[in-house]
């Protein structure tokens, strides 16, 4: 595990968007697990400047995302699809088709959950996974629990990641609750994995998650096993696990 420590939102995000870029660079054709969320935002805005510099080419890139909401549509403004198109896809040389999410209008779970995990396997697997990490621990949209979900499966969204999300729709009545996630088994079969964290909301699972028991609890807990694990966080992420250390 390698935790690199930023001096705020911006040179965080400039750190984790070198770790990203010199993974495209290395591989032109690699598979990038991408995610959502405000923390990757600054991140993705200097991957779209980089290439708009002539400095990388996403022309072989394939991304497969985390999650997405159960019942939004791609088109829908807080869809991770939108997200996605709005922050990079439409702004670089990707191709469409090869940029992928699970269906949030797909009514049959078991079938969508079956047809993402199918595109997994035929990836050959992620390169580099990109992850946020929940207040609660969660990463993608695994929710804390009894057992460490394996595969591509619908999550019942808990309160807190409810109250978390809640600012980006009009009201409660009008936010999903479910989602499709990326299981824990395919997130740890990444070669590499960068986690990137900012704030001091987000202190106490941080340090939980890289310094706590290995628990279904605290779902980035798993990542303490992963062998190339890198932590992009600020210093206010890092203030309860700087205080340990002294």
């Amino acid at each position: 595990m390698k935790i690199y420590s930023a001096e705020n939102y911006e040179d965080l995000s400039r750190k984790a968007a070198n770790i990203v870029s010199a993974q495209i660079i290395m591989k032109p054709d690699c598979t990038l697990g991408l995610a959502t969320g405000s923390t990757p935002e600054g991140l993705y805005a200097q991957l779209v400047e980089w290439y708009k510099k002539g400095d990388l080419d996403f022309s072989g890139v394939r991304s497969i995302n985390l999650d997405e909401y159960k019942g939004l549509a791609g088109s829908h403004p807080q869809s991770y699809r939108y997200f996605m198109d709005s922050h990079l896809f439409d702004h670089v040389n990707i191709k469409k088709e090869n940029t992928h999410l699970p269906n949030g209008m797909e009514t049959d779970t078991h079938k969508e959950c079956l047809r993402y995990n199918a595109l997994l396997a035929e990836s050959g697997g992620i390169d580099l996974q990109l992850l946020g990490l929940g207040r609660n621990g969660h990463i993608g949209f695994n929710e804390p629990g009894e057992a460490f979900e394996k595969e591509t499966h619908c999550v019942a969204l808990t309160e807190s990641t409810l109250q978390a999300n809640a600012r980006y729709f009009e009201s409660p009545q009008t936010m999903p609750r479910h989602a499709y996630t990326l299981g824990i088994k395919a997130i740890m079969q990444a070669h590499c994995i960068l986690m990137v964290v900012s704030g001091p909301a987000k202190a106490e699972a941080l340090c939980k998650s890289l310094y706590g028991p290995i628990t279904p609890q605290v779902p980035a807990s798993i990542l303490q096993l992963h062998n190339h694990l890198i932590v992009v966080a600020d210093r206010a992420a890092l203030s309860i696990i700087n205080e340990v250390r002294r």
